[in-house]
Formats: C-alpha cells, structure tokens, sequence
C-alpha cells in the first residue's frame, strides 16, 4: 500500500479544484460513516464498520487490507477482510462495465463522467478502465479527471488509517479475543509513514517515470500476496459464518457513494 504513495502529488490534489475535491471528500467522509452506522444498526462490531467503510469509500481492497492492519488482529477481522476483498472488487469490476453507460445516460460531459468513475469505483485500475472506456481518440478527459480524482480518494487512505489507529487504540485494554488478550496496534503503522515520504518524493518531481511504473506494478503485485496470504488464514467455511450482512452493507455502501456523486453532478 505504501508504494501507491509514488503515484500521488500534492500537485495533483490542488489541480483537482475545490468543488471536486469537496465532491470526493464528502462521499468519502459520509461512505465511512454509513459504513459505521449500518454496522451499529446490525450489530455488527465496529471494527467491520470501518473496514466495510473505507474499502468502499476509499480505494477498495488497497483500503480494506490497510484499515484491518491498523485494527486489532483478531480472527473476525481476518474473516471480515477477506470476504470485503472479494466483495468490494467483483462490486468494482462490475462498476467499471456499468458506469460508463450511466454516465451516458444522465449526459454527463467527459470531465463530469471522469470525477464520477474517480469518486465512486472502488479500485484504481477499474476506475481507469471506465475512463478509457469513454476516451475518444485524442480526447482522454475522461481517463485524466477519473485517474486524478481517484488518486485524491487514496491519498485520504493516510489520515483516515491514522484516524482508525487512534480510535483503535483508545479502546479499553482489556477486550479478549479467540487469540486472548487484545494487542494495541502501533500509533503509526509503518507502511503509512512510507506513504508520507514517497508522495513527498513524487511531488519533488524527482521520481523518475520507469520508477514510477515499477513501483506501480509492483504495488499490485504485493496486494495480490497480501490478498492471497489473508486466503490462507481463512477459510471457506469461516467466510460462509459471517452471512448476508458483509455484502449487505458493502451493496448498500455501493449504492450510495455512486448516488451521492451522481446527484451533486447532475445539480452543479
């Protein structure tokens, strides 16, 4: 996670313009709280709340692996990870196929199409996908303004981890776990402070492009091990006793940031 800090710019946030970044920042902020609310009103720990929150309101699975790893280590969350991993990236995938068409449908400009797939699909590489989808030959405003607001959405991955560590942390010390006694998370985990640096290092304009590329690739190719080893640790049967609600309120989640975008679009 902390590799897709090469990709971000302090110079690309302030291109984005107050009005976007409003649009982007409050469907992030208010998916995060939906999520915390839907898993207060089915009972569901917290912890889920903020994993189902992030991962769909920020940057999907990249989200969803960097919140649980700033949350206690138990079992439930481990379970809860996985199955939001899974959720969330079928969600954007089928995002990425439907969204260019409903972009076309309420008449959205390429710009506005490209802040709508930026703000509301879940990982980066769909989101690029749907922009692609809608780019013409020598015009690919749709592309730069999705890639650029979505870049925005996970550059928020930073203070809302710090958030979660700090909440996380001021939970009462002696809450048991199946492992026993619940182990306090780092005030700031590593791979953020490595996020810090490297957006520093891209913004500096000093990160040379094949570094940059790599660096993306290899950003997946490590979400992917990440992904995989959470596979491990859990199984078929472990996934199934979690039920309808992980998917419940990643759908519900879903639903809304796409509506919330979509209206402040329509009315601007």
């Amino acid at each position: 996670m902390a590799l897709l800090g090469l990709r971000i710019g302090f110079d690309q946030v302030l291109a984005l313009g107050w009005r976007t970044g409003l649009i982007a920042l409050s469907a992030v902020a208010l998916t995060i709280g939906l999520g915390l609310m839907l898993a207060r009103w089915l009972g569901r720990p917290r912890e889920e709340g903020w994993i189902a929150g992030c991962s769909v309101g920020i940057c999907g699975a990249s989200a969803a692996l960097a919140v649980s790893s700033a949350l206690p280590p138990t079992r439930e969350n481990e379970r809860f990870t996985l199955l939001a991993v899974v959720g969330v990236t079928l969600m954007s995938t089928l995002a990425m196929l439907l969204y260019p068409l409903l972009a076309q449908t309420a008449g959205f400009s390429p710009e506005q199409a490209g802040v709508f797939f930026g703000a509301t699909i879940h990982d980066v590489a769909q989101v690029v996908a749907a922009g692609t989808l809608l780019s013409e030959a020598g015009n690919t405003a749709a592309a730069d303004s999705a890639t650029v607001v979505k870049l925005f959405r996970v550059m928020l991955l930073m203070p809302v981890v710090l958030l979660v560590t700090l909440v996380s942390r001021s939970a009462p010390e002696q809450l048991l776990t199946e492992e026993g006694p619940r182990r306090k998370v780092p005030l700031v985990p590593g791979f953020l402070l490595a996020f810090v640096v490297f957006m520093l290092l891209h913004t500096s304009g000093r990160v040379p492009l094949p570094v940059e590329q790599g660096a993306s690739a290899a950003s997946r190719a490590l979400l992917v091990l990440a992904i995989s080893a959470a596979g491990i640790k859990t199984s078929f049967a472990d996934l199934l006793r979690l039920g309808w609600v992980p998917m419940f309120m990643l759908g519900a989640e879903t639903l809304f940031i796409a509506l919330w975008v979509g209206v402040l679009l329509a009315l601007g």
